[in-house]
């Protein structure tokens, strides 16, 4: 799994990048596009955050969910063993809260699962995308490049017209 450091520096990295090409330009376009390029960052890094702990959060809530049925599932499997030991007018309901007891472990079991299955879906999507900003900065790195390689070819052909006019007079 990409950690959200990780994610923060492959795209602080796609912002130096990505500066190389505007170096050409005004310094304060420079400090505009890179404190925009600090704000977008920081509202996904924050973004990540959130998710991360609402994610915490939903799981603190089905352990603690979970334990508090299991606690209960043995009081309740105490207080039956006592109440077997009396003949009690009680038992029909005692029947009856057993089995609401078991339908709520039945249900409890898919809750888990799906929580699981999102984590690994959540984490799946995570890494799909930090793998498209990696793919992202390795194609703007490629453009710097050839901006740069055209830009000197160019220079070239001008130096080199420039030269024949000069012969030419």
């Amino acid at each position: 799994m990409a950690t959200p450091k990780r994610s923060y520096d492959q795209q602080h990295q796609q912002v130096k990048n990505s500066g190389m090409i505007s170096n050409m330009q005004s310094p304060r376009r420079d400090e505009r596009e890179e404190e925009m390029s600090r704000s977008v960052l920081a509202m996904f890094k924050s973004k990540e955050e959130e998710i991360e702990r609402r994610k915490l959060e939903v799981r603190d809530k089905v352990h603690a969910h979970l334990g508090r049925v299991e606690k209960e599932t043995q009081r309740l499997a105490e207080i039956r063993q006592e109440i077997e030991g009396f003949t009690d007018p009680m038992r029909k309901d005692v029947a009856m809260v057993r089995k609401k007891i078991d339908m709520v472990n039945k249900e409890l079991k898919p809750l888990g699962q799906t929580c699981q299955k999102k984590e690994r879906e959540y984490n799946e999507a995570l890494e799909a995308f930090n793998e498209k900003n990696k793919e992202k900065a390795q194609l703007v790195t490629k453009l710097v490049e050839l901006v740069t390689e055209s830009e000197r070819i160019r220079m070239k052909k001008l130096e080199d017209l420039s030269k024949n006019i000069d012969t030419l007079h």
